[in-house]
């Protein structure tokens, strides 16, 4: 197996949406799941901060992660959505949709990085506690887990 990254196009967005409603049946653990709305992605396509980054193994994309960029009091960037299709996982793909994620905070020096994870999904929270992400809050059925970043520009 040999994938690449890259940003991903407005015509990935089927395929993302099938991504997307893949992680939330095995996170919920039912097929009984609705994917993105019509026009939720399109957002990510528009050419600002906001983009989505795939992995393509074979012409097919196999995994994706959403990255937004939020320029608020504080700064930060929110992984939205990370989804690897079944038979890929565990072979560091999220891993590096994540690095290329944090390389992108770095090159705009952006020193913090959160995501949320269902309590229930054991395997992301390990992958983002090994990838220093540690919990800034406990949301009930979810924690929000931080990553301050080194910047190049010291900030």
């Amino acid at each position: 197996m040999n994938w690449t990254l890259k940003k991903a196009e407005k015509k990935d967005s089927i395929r993302i949406n099938e991504l997307f409603i893949e992680m939330l049946q095995t996170i919920y653990n039912t097929d009984q799941v609705d994917g993105y709305s019509e026009g939720d992605l399109d957002r990510f396509f528009d050419g600002r901060d906001e983009w989505v980054c795939v992995a393509i193994d074979d012409d097919n994309i196999i995994a994706f992660l959403s990255i937004e960029v939020h320029h608020e009091d504080i700064e930060y960037i929110y992984l939205d959505d990370l989804s690897v299709t079944k038979q890929y996982r565990n072979k560091g793909i999220g891993t590096e949709l994540i690095q290329m994620a944090e390389d992108y905070a770095k090159e705009i020096n952006i020193h913090e990085i959160c995501l949320h994870v269902e309590k229930s999904n054991s395997g992301a929270f390990r992958l983002y506690e090994r990838l220093g992400y540690e919990i800034y809050e406990d949301q009930g059925s979810r924690y929000l887990m931080l990553k301050t970043m080194e910047c190049q520009f010291g900030k």
